[in-house]
């Protein structure tokens, strides 16, 4: 059953994948295009981020009443409804439902970073980290393919009648569906619900001699450390990565400089993910979330003290960037899932990643308050 539910995570991953990158690559140029204004094409980001976040808190607690399959096919079956809301918007030309659709189409993103979880439900201890890196490799596969598919979903909109910027929202749509559909289809039996059946079988056998409160303190504790791994390290990474293309562009870099920079900064962030999770499962989460620190301490010293023309040293520290978040994500999801009992496991996952999704923002929007004052 462990090894099947990996199976299903890695093929519904990969789609889900492709449905992120896909559609929030030209979210906001879609938007610009409608309202030809600029100074409001950074709401879209703003919205997607938004409904990530509100997402995250109902996926969470869906899954939670009625299991993994029930709300990870729900997640990203509202992500698909969203991208096809920008699809009509898109034909319709109205701005209103673009928003709102942009806003419903995050539920893709914060499901698509939820389902780490489902692997690690059936996981013994010592593979947890192993188990939630798998996840994490499988959307790098959907998260390649889905920028290159832009242009040819573009012209897949023309030959339809659509505007060319509707198409990889169309691919969105699709791969979102799929991937929740997958979930609904074959996520059977249901890890979270068959995790618990084995908890309480086990909480029948053995005798324990800790005192219920101070066990639930010890849990609680451990949920704290692991979110506050899993929300610095993101705003770290996305404060980091938001303003460097910026900072690029205004030393001389070309646009083929900053995607060269960026696409090797997010295979870091996904590639290594079986590495990481093998050590963290060898060497211990605090050892890696100490070594996440170190190594996201170094990028930000990098990246704020080497010459701005030095495209070759802002991609050592947008490579560490993005090793240091996967550290930093990996660590974190193993003691959340070490500390928070079967029971309530997926709505505090889901709270963290709430937590997450605001810290995105904060880290990003505050990075560029902070660049428009100097």
């Amino acid at each position: 059953m462990y090894k099947r539910t990996l199976l299903v995570i890695l093929i519904s991953q990969t789609l889900g994948g492709a449905g992120l990158a896909a559609g929030i690559t030209v979210g906001a140029l879609l938007a610009q295009e409608m309202l030809n204004i600029e100074s409001l094409t950074g709401l879209p980001a703003a919205l997607f981020t938004l409904g990530s976040a509100l997402s995250a808190y109902v996926v969470g607690r869906v899954t939670n009443s009625f299991g993994r399959r029930i709300g990870l096919s729900f997640g990203f079956i509202v992500g698909g409804l969203g991208a096809l809301g920008v699809v009509i918007a898109g034909n319709t030309n109205s701005i209103v439902l673009l928003f709102i659709s942009l806003f419903i189409y995050g539920a893709g993103t914060s499901t698509n970073l939820q389902a780490r979880y489902a692997g690690v439900d059936l996981a013994k201890p010592n593979q947890r980290a192993k188990a939630a890196s798998i996840a994490m490799v499988a959307t790098t596969f959907g998260a390649v393919a889905g920028p290159n598919l832009v242009t040819p979903m573009g012209n897949v909109a023309v030959s339809l009648g659509m505007p060319t910027l509707t198409g990889p929202f169309l691919l969105a749509m699709l791969a979102y569906t799929l991937a929740g559909l997958v979930f609904y289809i074959f996520l059977k039996p249901d890890p979270l619900i068959v995790a618990r059946a084995i908890e309480e079988k086990n909480k029948a056998k053995i005798e324990t001699v800790v005192t219920e409160n101070s066990e639930q303190e010890k849990k609680r504790t451990g949920v704290m450390i692991g979110a506050s791994v899993l929300i610095l390290s993101h705003i770290v990474m996305v404060g980091i990565m938001t303003m460097t293309p910026v900072h690029m562009e205004h030393h001389g870099s070309g646009l083929s400089a900053v995607g060269l920079v960026i696409g090797l900064h997010i295979a870091a962030m996904y590639l290594p993910s079986l590495i990481t999770g093998s050590l963290v499962d060898k060497i211990g989460r605090m050892k890696m979330v100490i070594a996440s620190a170190l190594t996201l301490t170094v990028s930000g010293l990098l990246a704020a003290l080497v010459p701005g023309e030095s495209v070759v040293w802002i991609t050592v520290s947008l490579i560490l960037l993005g090793l240091g978040w996967n550290f930093g994500l990996i660590s974190g999801t193993a003691i959340v899932v070490d500390s928070a009992t079967v029971h309530d496991r997926a709505k505090i996952q889901g709270t963290i990643d709430v937590g997450v999704a605001i810290g995105g923002s904060v880290g990003r929007y505050s990075i560029k308050f902070y660049f428009c004052i100097l």
